[in-house]
């Protein structure tokens, strides 16, 4: 059955209001390739609009607490907890981007994890989209979640 539509077919936002509230989290990432050039100015905190790591935590943050308004059937959810970390790749000119969201809820907050690593991805492109053009961001994806009646979920599993 197909929860996103009523019964004329027609989109609708599914009723949580029975699940149960549980701890739910979930965990996703994606990679933002750059040049040598790009890497050597985010890494010496040389870019002309700043700190594009502590911006782009704080966008991904806001994402996350904004996602509802910009996905159309997401519920709006009491996050508790949002963090965004980076590990950086010299070898491969690459940032990685991880976004863990924790809530107490009726429903879970894999979309708000998403959300939170593609806009501090995109953060990342538009603080450094005017030394590099071609800047590539890749492989957004739930890594893993867990809580509610699905279970838990992890990425390779």
């Amino acid at each position: 059955m197909l929860t996103h539509f009523n019964d004329d077919g027609r989109a609708r936002m599914v009723d949580v209001s029975a699940k149960e509230a549980t701890l739910r989290e979930a965990t996703a990432c994606g990679t933002v390739y750059v040049n040598a050039e790009t890497f050597d100015l985010i890494e010496r905190g040389e870019m002309k609009k700043g700190d594009v790591l502590a911006v782009a935590q704080v966008a991904g943050i806001l994402a996350a607490k904004r996602t509802p308004e910009l996905i159309p059937m997401c519920h709006p959810i009491a996050i508790s907890g949002v963090d965004i970390s980076f590990v950086s790749d010299k070898e491969r000119n690459s940032i990685c981007v991880t976004a863990t969201v924790r809530c107490k809820g009726e429903t879970g907050v894999e979309m708000e994890a998403l959300t939170a690593v593609s806009v501090a991805a995109l953060t990342i492109y538009d603080m450094c989209k005017a030394v590099q053009k071609d800047i590539e961001i890749s492989d957004i994806r739930l890594l893993r979640k867990s809580g509610g009646k699905s279970g838990d979920y992890s990425a390779g599993n």
